[in-house]
């Protein structure tokens, strides 16, 4: 297998699928500053033109919450995906929480502090998106207390989801306040299989 990513993004979700499962894999940076996922060869892989992709012999998943699922369901002796019905449709209910409720405003923040051109960057959306972020981080800790992983006694496909953006919210300061998803943040990377933290990736790049 193949993971094509790049630094900070959302490639290190997928990577760490690919290393709670300590799944055999190659990693191909794709640098977005340079453009290269613009050229013609990434774009027959991600009409998209965005990161991460996975490439499995002749199939070919962009999306990160996507590429961890289908690691978990390929390798589900591994656990990633639990056995049992109920606690899969909590898994996949957690997992579609973290990327339509959390990473939303936390990709609109993004945008509108440091991606879109000043002249498109819209303070206001900047506001609206914050109070959004903060009612569902409310909904999260509170399901945390008492649990160490989202879904079950062990680390499954809404873990690796999840623990990314709360680590890209903690780096926007949004998760202050919230006593249990900073306690989890730091159980989630003190994992042997953690990939780095988003300032991690960052520092990488910039020294590049």
């Amino acid at each position: 297998m193949k993971l094509y990513g790049f630094g900070p993004t959302r490639s290190l979700r997928a990577l760490w699928g690919l290393k709670e499962l300590d799944a055999d894999f190659e990693f191909v940076s794709v640098n977005l500053l340079a453009g290269e996922h613009k050229r013609t060869e990434f774009l027959r892989l991600n009409p998209a033109g965005k990161l991460p992709v996975l490439v499995d012999g002749d199939i070919v998943i962009p999306e990160s919450a996507a590429i961890v699922l289908y690691l978990a369901d390929k390798y589900r002796e591994k656990g990633l995906l639990p056995a049992g019905l109920e606690a899969r449709a909590n898994v996949y209910r957690w997992t579609m929480f973290a990327v339509t409720e959390l990473e939303q405003p936390l990709w609109r923040i993004s945008k509108h502090t440091s991606l879109y051109p000043e002249e498109k960057r819209l303070p206001a959306d900047i506001a609206l998106a914050r109070e959004e972020f903060l009612a569902m981080a409310e909904l999260l800790d509170s399901h945390l207390k008492g649990r160490r992983f989202i879904v079950g006694d062990s680390v499954t496909v809404a873990d690796c989801v999840t623990a990314y953006l709360v680590d890209w919210a903690n780096e926007l300061r949004l998760i202050d306040g919230f006593a249990e998803l900073r306690a989890y943040l730091e159980r989630m990377y003190a994992r042997p299989a953690a990939p780095p933290r988003i300032a991690e990736a960052l520092k990488t790049i910039r020294a590049a």
